[in-house]
């Protein structure tokens, strides 16, 4: 607010309103001020001028040293700046303009002085509140894009989570080996088709939310895992280390199902050269999915759709990002979990 582009126009008014007040109310008379018009305006504009200049230098000062602390703690510091700030500059203004164009002293200088004083601390406890109200309108505002960033981010991710898995590939494979397996009493049929329900009745029942506990996507992701391993038997292997407590922490859904998706579609699946993809909780409170490294040749193009879609969807919806690591081996993603 302080920078504002029309603020000399602002200071203009808000001076002169106020001169206008003090002789509405009349208080030259009432107090018995013997002052040129002139020279009281002046003085109201000067103090109005240098409060709200002072103040926008503040503003800048103090949200670069405490650009971390919370918004509260930010304006109430830059409004205790504000009020020693306008009342030194209102004596400093009065010492100049009744001392040396009236010849104000002593007692006679006392009463303006503390006039101005009373006034310079009122504009700025106004300014400070309509400051208030511009910073947490803007907030708010901030918020509600962030809100439907968020709600189009996730969208896009179920639309894409769903495509992913309906793709004529992921069917066709699916539906070629479980016609190997239809056999009539077949226990690896019925497990087969009762995995591949679980996994869409997952992603359904999950598509709005912004976060889940781990739990939940552990158990989704055991019956994917079961897919996969049909389709790359003794080719790929996948390892959960997870302790019990950390199951009830979130993550954002189908996180954990992209990242083994991304390790096999990068990656070379074998008897020879087998996969080995391992999920596990570190020390910093965050899931990491490693995988070794056996990239495809010719490499396929990536675009990093996928983990670019996931480090949104974390910003807006706890704040924290999503760390990649990669050396000649292994290929690791952390994931942070939310308590």
């Amino acid at each position: 607010m302080f920078a504002h582009k029309h603020r000399f126009w602002l200071i203009l008014l808000l001076g002169s309103y106020s001169y206008l007040n003090t002789l509405f109310a009349e208080v030259y008379t009432y107090y018995k001020i013997d002052a040129p018009w002139y020279l009281s305006l002046l003085t109201m504009l000067l103090v109005t001028l240098a409060i709200w200049e002072t103040n926008r230098l503040l503003e800048v000062k103090i949200n670069k040293l405490w650009a971390n602390k919370p918004t509260w703690n930010r304006l109430g510091i830059f409004f205790l700046a504000g009020t020693i700030s306008s009342i030194v500059l209102a004596l400093l203004i009065i010492s100049i303009t009744g001392k040396g164009f009236t010849d104000l002293s002593g007692k006679a200088f006392m009463l303006p002085a503390k006039l101005t004083t009373m006034y310079a601390t009122r504009i700025n406890l106004f300014l400070h509140t309509i400051n208030a109200l511009f910073v947490f309108i803007s907030n708010l505002r901030q918020k509600e894009v962030e809100a439907e960033s968020l709600k189009r981010i996730s969208v896009q991710a179920q639309l894409q989570a769903i495509r992913n898995q309906i793709n004529p590939h992921f069917l066709f494979n699916n539906l070629n080996v479980l016609s190997g397996l239809l056999v009539k009493d077949n226990p690896d049929a019925n497990e087969f088709v009762e995995s591949f329900a679980t996994v869409y009745r997952h992603i359904l029942s999950n598509q709005d939310k912004e976060l889940v506990p781990l739990r939940s996507e552990l158990e989704f992701i055991q019956p994917y895992i079961f897919l996969l391993k049909k389709r790359f038997p003794d080719s790929l292997s996948v390892s959960l280390y997870v302790q019990e407590a950390d199951k009830m922490k979130l993550i954002v859904p189908g996180a954990l199902q992209l990242l083994i998706e991304n390790a096999i579609k990068h990656n070379v699946l074998s008897k020879q050269f087998p996969l080995v993809i391992d999920i596990s909780v570190n020390g910093n409170n965050s899931l990491v999915v490693s995988n070794n490294l056996q990239i495809k040749a010719p490499v396929e193009p990536s675009t990093r759709i996928g983990l670019k879609n996931i480090q949104q969807r974390y910003e807006l919806s706890t704040g924290k990002t999503i760390t990649v690591k990669q050396d000649e081996k292994i290929f690791s993603v952390y994931l942070p979990l939310i308590n």
